[in-house]
């Protein structure tokens, strides 16, 4: 299996750590990496989408276009790009017009969009390509007795018929990639609200934001057992760890990790590789940290 992998700004950037689980854990389970060189920002909600149609859609349409010349289809972490992109390809797939002024600007870097490669999210491959049974032999340390809650990213559910990812009413692939691993995913009343740090929320409105997270975060103490929520977006990664700065004195933090970093952990990867991220994350250390040596101590299976 070949994919482009499609970084976005803020892994690279900011969550380095990401990446290398990502990078680290996807050839182990036989899915290879091709880089997408030249690749641009997908372009995020606020900037592009919000002013200029068609010029977000010749940046998109750039993106798809060097997944295409390289014949792949485009894998993609986060919730955001995974949107935006699976938008793009669909309006250029059904618009003529909007498809013949898009390649007119692309013309203009000799590149063109077809059409020809898909657009998927790293938990729908994980979920469908490689597999719960696979993921499940890969690891070598199991998360037997630990609870875990996740983290739907609320841009790859809606519209369904476009983003293809999930049952939007009722998503199970993430949770059941976690339970692959031995951990028990319990259900909460608020598993399927936003995390805040969608669409500029909290750069907007900070409290009202941290207001409308700490519900989330409220009803996963008062309803679980949860020792850390795992995601499938770094928009929800950065805002879930940092949002818990805010919540006042006496908060205990509860861990947040990507899959692919619980993944890494769970492989056996190192800590400090996959999963230390240093000066840009805010929240206390230690919460973080006794999870993580619980999980390099879990039972090794038989």
């Amino acid at each position: 299996m070949k994919y482009g992998l499609f970084l976005g700004c803020n892994a690279p950037a900011i969550r380095p750590d990401l990446e290398r689980a990502m990078r680290l854990t996807m050839p182990e389970l036989g899915v290879e990496l091709v880089e997408m060189e030249g690749y641009a920002c997908c372009p995020g909600y606020g900037t592009f989408p919000a002013s200029d149609e068609i010029a977000s859609l010749a940046v998109s349409g750039r993106n798809l276009a060097i997944a295409e010349e390289r014949g792949v289809d485009v894998l993609v972490e986060c919730g955001s790009c995974y949107s935006v992109l699976r938008h793009a390809a669909h309006n250029l797939r059904h618009d003529e017009e909007k498809a013949k002024k898009t390649n007119e600007l692309l013309a203009i870097d000799n590149k063109k969009f077809s059409g020809t490669s898909q657009v998927r999210h790293m938990i729908d491959v994980l979920y469908h390509e490689v597999g719960t049974e696979k993921i499940a032999q890969s690891i070598k340390h199991r998360l037997d007795g630990i609870e875990i809650v996740v983290q739907y990213p609320c841009h790859t559910l809606f519209p369904s018929d476009v983003m293809g990812f999930d049952d939007p009413r009722n998503p199970h692939k993430l949770g059941e990639l976690v339970e692959a691993m031995g951990a028990k995913v319990p259900r909460f009343s608020r598993e399927y609200q936003c995390c805040g740090g969608a669409g500029g929320f909290a750069a907007r409105s900070k409290k009202e934001a941290t207001a409308f997270a700490k519900k989330k975060f409220d009803a996963i103490k008062a309803e679980t057992n949860a020792e850390a929520i795992v995601v499938s977006c770094i928009t929800c990664l950065m805002f879930m760890n940092n949002i818990q700065t805010d919540f006042g004195e006496g908060w205990e933090t509860i861990p947040v990790l990507d899959y692919n970093q619980l993944l890494a952990l769970c492989m056996g990867f190192d800590p400090k590789q996959v999963c230390s991220i240093g000066e840009t994350l805010k929240v206390p250390a230690e919460p973080r940290e006794k999870f993580i040596e619980k999980i390099t101590k879990a039972a090794v299976p038989g």
